[in-house]
């Protein structure tokens, strides 16, 4: 199984916008995802995708203020910016990667003599 981390912590900001101040218009996110399975130094397979995503204003009006922001909050308004296809195919390419860690098709080996 694999659990996907959503960070979306770093973001750009207009530093006024209609009356607001920091107004989140892009956010660089990183989703990590992370194997139930080990390698051989008992370490987690793991990937990470990153990109950024414009999002924006609340259409109903609703302001947060920068400082009252999280990283959930602002990962709900990624995920929704990006749509369901968009999110499930980001995780679908990490899902896709770490498959290819633990089952590789192609190794470089070292010759020692």
């Amino acid at each position: 199984m694999i659990t996907y981390d959503w960070n979306c912590k770093t973001v750009d900001v207009h530093p006024q916008e209609e009356g607001q101040e920091n107004v989140v218009y892009n956010v660089h996110w990183i989703v990590t995802g992370t194997s139930d399975k080990l390698d051989s130094n008992l370490v987690p397979y793991s990937s990470d995708v990153i990109g950024t995503q414009i999002v924006p204003l609340d259409e109903d009006g609703t302001f947060i203020p920068f400082e009252d922001l999280t990283n959930e909050i602002v990962v709900g308004w990624t995920k929704q910016a990006m749509g369901d296809e968009r999110v499930a195919e980001i995780e679908a390419i990490i899902n896709s990667q770490i498959e290819d860690q633990m089952h590789p098709k192609s190794v470089t080996l070292t010759i020692e003599n």
